[in-house]
């Protein structure tokens, strides 16, 4: 799952996934402040915590809260909201993640009264993990909640199942493009095609289409991604229709020629920008390279007469973060023509967060599945 580096000064292995290992790495204990901490952390120093576990908690909870006072507010434009947002979760990831814990083999957290956290990060670490280690603590904190995930799933209605979605691999937890391929399944059914699953995850995609009778290749690049996806369909008992293939967008035909598919899905990531983690990247195209790449492939992987549903939000544009009309001068660029399609309102809980400093674009959103077509010549 992730490869670790010897910290020099300690010995221990870096266990995180997220951040590079620190430079420098100074102790921190229960009497440690968080306006001292957030000092230190500012000048480049990690903390690697020696105390209760609890009181460690409490420290990076007030380092957070203290950082959050520099929230954007509503005095400025829609766009420069989404900076200022996007700045202060790179700031909470680069300094909230040096505060460090110690891992031991087991594996466990050498803390007082921390958590039996074995099987959470044998998950998220794998059993390569080179043992003692040190890991931030907001990663440590994000295994848990994907152990979690991962054991109870999240309810996808619109396969009228759970799906259980890995460490470092983003839960469907936003409907709006689930349902929309579901009711497209409805209304266009693939039932005996050949389809094409383009960076799969949890591969929720995948099994919606699967359970409509498609034979369904998924795609992504993580093997964590891909393992889950395999896990889920196997769950759901569709297995023989879902095959997990590891590769970047579309897979290698044995032949060199493209491989070709009746239907393609894509649910590329929404937003053209940086992202702060390797999760963001679920979220986040920077220069909306990922769609680009998406598009441009798509119509030497249609059979004859097949089609690709494009799933994507158009939250980027009323963030003023893409043209009106680019995406579909995207389209006609790859040689692609839009057939009809389907939209949905939002209906996740931060388009109806009156607090969130992009409510304004959220409650506004329109996620779209476009049906692509190869233009006629």
């Amino acid at each position: 799952m992730t490869s670790s580096s010897t910290l020099n000064a300690s010995g221990a292995s870096w266990l995180s996934p997220s951040s590079p290992p620190p430079a420098r790495i100074g102790a921190a204990d229960d009497t440690t402040t968080a306006t001292a901490a957030l000092a230190r952390v500012r000048r480049g120093e990690a903390l690697l915590y020696h105390g209760d576990y609890r009181n460690a908690r409490q420290l990076l909870a007030a380092m957070g809260r203290r950082l959050g006072r520099d929230a954007p507010g509503r005095g400025d434009d829609l766009p420069t909201r989404f900076r200022a947002e996007r700045r202060l979760r790179r700031q909470e990831h680069d300094l909230l993640s040096r505060l460090l814990v110690p891992v031991e083999p087991g594996p466990r957290i050498a803390l007082a009264h921390a958590p039996d956290a074995a099987a959470a990060l044998a998950e998220a670490l794998g059993p390569a993990a080179s043992l003692p280690g040190v890991l931030p603590l907001r990663d440590l904190l994000g295994m848990i909640g994907a152990h979690e995930w991962r054991r109870k799933g999240v309810e996808v209605p619109a396969l009228g199942a759970r799906v259980h979605p890995w460490y470092g691999v983003f839960a469907p937890v936003r409907g709006e493009h689930v349902d929309l391929v579901a009711e497209a399944a409805r209304r266009w059914p693939p039932a005996g095609k050949r389809a094409l699953d383009v960076g799969t995850g949890t591969g929720v995609l995948a099994l919606v289409l699967a359970r409509a009778g498609a034979d369904v290749t998924a795609t992504d690049l993580s093997e964590a991604a891909l393992g889950c996806a395999a896990e889920n369909a196997a769950r759901l008992g569709l297995a023989a229709l879902v095959h997990p293939v590891r590769a970047d967008l579309f897979p290698a035909h044995p032949g060199g020629a493209p491989a070709r598919f009746d239907l393609v899905v894509c649910n590329p990531p929404w937003v053209p920008g940086e992202a702060a983690t390797p999760l963001d990247r679920a979220i986040y195209d920077p220069g909306s390279a990922f769609l680009r790449r998406f598009l441009q492939g798509l119509a030497a992987h249609l059979a004859p007469g097949g089609e690709g549903w494009l799933l994507l939000s158009d939250l980027a544009e009323r963030l003023s973060l893409r043209r009106e009309g680019e995406v579909d001068a995207l389209i006609a660029a790859a040689g692609l023509s839009v057939a009809g399609g389907l939209e949905a309102a939002p209906s996740h809980p931060r388009s109806r967060d009156d607090a969130d400093p992009l409510h304004e674009a959220r409650s506004r959103e329109v996620t779209r599945l476009r049906r692509l077509v190869a233009a006629a010549p």
